[in-house]
């Protein structure tokens, strides 16, 4: 499987067509990682504040992207999507300013502020079944009945070409970075990402993340091809979901380009969002968490001059206070 792929050009091109249309996200050097990392090893790490986009999640990229590039006739019979939160919000964003209609379908398992975010961009929103597989048939429903055009969170061309800006925006502030910490789930923030920067500086690590509940794409890599995968109550929920039997695009460019692929345990997902906290001052969902998660945890060995991606800050506040506060938090089994 050798799939269809993304090049430099069309990130370079998604990046004029984002640009004075969402935020350059700032990259802060971490103390507190760099201080407890250099004790087994070289590191110099530095965080890269997606979470303060203007949607709370680097998903606006792709999402904006996608939208700015549809035909007058598809932009008339409006767009749908499938999401567990922050595509839907970024995605709803996007549609809104463009003027477009936007229908966002989603499982039961996304948790209630996601759903209210995406509502106040203006979005509808439809709650169908107990997984993005089950959102995801009535999505097509909308696309054969309604004529809308189905823009994917993860698996198109236009929406890894806008995530992938993220990679330029990296480098641009940080030009002798050596690796690179991905939160990983349907493959397009690290498709992009790994594209755009390797394009760029070749001998740069790519490093994926995510969470032992779940993990689509890793499993997929694991097998040599798409596979099912049950979708499981996670603190890092955004990274739910299957990466589709059919998938074209990004299967195929993280395992082309992706050097590594770690997993990492709800414990140590919530740990990482306490050390954002009290650490780093910031507050980031579980999904955003991963990278920070994956280096305490010594998965990526001798890090040097390393940019870990904080991708999302949708958090429930209540979940939120519960997690820094050492609370235990049940996941339903």
């Amino acid at each position: 499987m050798t799939g269809d792929t993304v090049s430099l050009a069309e990130i370079e091109a998604a990046g004029e067509i984002l640009a004075g249309r969402l935020r350059e996200t700032p990259l802060l050097r971490s103390e507190s990682l760099s201080e407890a990392l250099s004790e087994s090893g070289r590191a110099d790490v530095h965080l890269k504040l997606e979470h303060q986009q203007i949607t709370g999640s680097f998903k606006l990229r792709g999402a904006i992207n996608a939208v700015r590039r549809l035909s007058e006739a598809q932009r008339a019979n409006g767009v749908v999507g499938v999401s567990t939160g922050n595509h839907g919000r970024g995605l709803a964003y996007a549609a809104r300013e463009a003027g477009v209609s936007c229908i966002i379908c989603m499982s039961r398992l996304v948790p209630q502020n996601k759903v209210d975010g995406i509502k106040a961009q203006g979005a509808e929103v439809r709650i169908v079944g107990e997984s993005q597989d089950d959102a995801q048939i009535e999505a097509d429903r909308l696309v054969a009945e309604d004529g809308r055009t189905m823009l994917p969170p993860f698996d198109h061309p236009h929406v890894i070409a806008g995530q992938g800006t993220l990679g330029l925006e990296i480098l641009a502030q940080l030009p002798e970075a050596e690796t690179l910490v991905v939160p990983l789930s349907g493959g397009g923030l690290i498709a992009g990402v790994a594209r755009a920067a390797k394009s760029l500086k070749p001998d740069i690590r790519v490093v994926g993340v995510s969470m032992e509940r779940g993990a689509a794409m890793i499993e997929s890599q694991r097998a040599g091809k798409p596979v099912p995968v049950a979708e499981l109550p996670t603190l890092a929920d955004a990274l739910g979901g299957g990466i589709g039997l059919d998938n074209r695009y990004t299967f195929a460019m993280v395992r082309d380009l992706v050097d590594e692929l770690h997993l990492v345990s709800e414990e140590r997902i919530a740990d990482a969002v306490a050390h954002a906290y009290w650490q780093e001052r910031q507050i980031i969902e579980g999904s955003g968490a991963v990278g920070i998660a994956a280096l305490k945890a010594g998965l990526i060995e001798d890090p040097g001059t390393c940019v870990v991606v904080l991708s999302g800050g949708n958090i429930d506040m209540a979940l939120h206070n519960r997690v820094i506060g050492g609370e235990a938090v049940d996941l339903p089994a």
